[in-house]
């Protein structure tokens, strides 16, 4: 692989892997349309350890908070003081990011009579060749987005913020997580896990949107959540490289670490201005329109038996 190639993939990685638009997806396109059947283990661990740089950096505040608030709930469960209705908002948001984490660690089932496991399933959809497993699950991201915002058209206005530019904005929904919430959000970062096309922060965040949660609260909280399932999947990832005994080119999965980690560093961002001005049904028509053409050229590849865009046999 090309520096270029490494680079092109960390903007796809960095771009799509917070924006609702699914990293997964979007870079098993990149993938099927420069031809690169494998990338290399190593290199998509780089790929996530940029992204999860980005994301530390912008939430580094409530991260330092979230470990103070573990520590000192774990010595008031020494001490036998712990009290759940009595948890503040850092504790609180603490243990909903504990119960929504539950549900991942249901990608270790086996499926009977196939030797693997749920994790595996992914995997298999990411690397075939066809891409209609993408071109479905862009529509069902589409869908989620859609239902998400006539969700919050539906939730009346509860109080008023302002941006960082000082500017008056309409805050709708609760900013408190429930039980229910973190666990439906955990099961939807599941799915997310398993289908590639399916965005991961687009799902979880229309979800919590539907079940009433403020869009900039279910945002964060998206955003948080994915930090140790990013670091997870990368760990594991790179268990399986050390494994395989891959040779490793150091400079393309540096240079596409530090393209993702830019890139997805305004990505955050951008996502953030996007979701405090109602502009979220920009993705809800992109991955429609993106889902149907992909849809279109697999199936345009199941007559043909050819690759669309290298003109390789499939």
């Amino acid at each position: 692989m090309s520096i270029w190639e490494a680079i092109i993939q960390g903007i796809v990685q960095g771009v799509t892997e917070f924006l609702p638009v699914s990293s997964s997806g979007h870079l098993s396109l990149a993938k099927h349309v420069m031809g690169i059947e494998v990338t290399g283990l190593f290199f998509d661990v780089m790929l996530h350890i940029g992204t999860l740089i980005a994301v530390m950096i912008v939430y580094r505040a409530t991260i330092w908070k979230l470990i103070l608030a573990f520590f000192s709930l774990c010595q008031d469960i020494f001490k036998g003081q712990f009290k759940w209705k009595e948890m503040d908002d850092d504790r609180r948001l603490l243990m909903m990011l504990i119960i929504g984490l539950v549900p991942l660690f249901l990608l270790f089932l086996p499926i009977p009579g196939t030797g693997m496991q749920l994790k595996d399933l992914s995997d298999m959809l990411a690397t075939d060749t066809t891409i209609l497993a993408e071109g479905f699950s862009f529509l069902l991201t589409s869908f989620l987005l859609f239902m998400a915002i006539r969700a919050s058209k539906r939730v009346r206005s509860s109080r008023h913020m302002r941006d960082s530019q000082g500017r008056k904005l309409v805050s709708k929904g609760r900013s408190k997580f429930h039980v229910a919430d973190a666990i439906s959000v955990g099961l939807t970062q599941l799915c997310a896990a398993l289908l590639p096309g399916l965005s991961r922060s687009g799902s979880t965040l229309s979800v919590a949107m539907m079940r009433g949660i403020n869009q900039q609260k279910a945002l964060d909280y998206s955003f948080v959540l994915g930090i140790p399932s990013i670091l997870a999947a990368a760990a594991l990832t790179l268990k399986d490289a050390i494994s395989s005994g891959e040779a490793i080119d150091v400079v393309p999965p540096v240079a596409g670490m530090i393209a993702s980690a830019v890139v997805g560093f305004l990505a955050i961002q951008l996502l953030k201005w996007i979701v405090t001005t109602n502009k979220l049904h920009i993705f809800a028509i992109y991955t429609l329109v993106l889902g149907v053409v992909v849809l279109l050229i697999a199936l345009i590849e199941s007559t043909t038996h050819v690759n669309f865009f290298s003109g390789t046999l499939l």
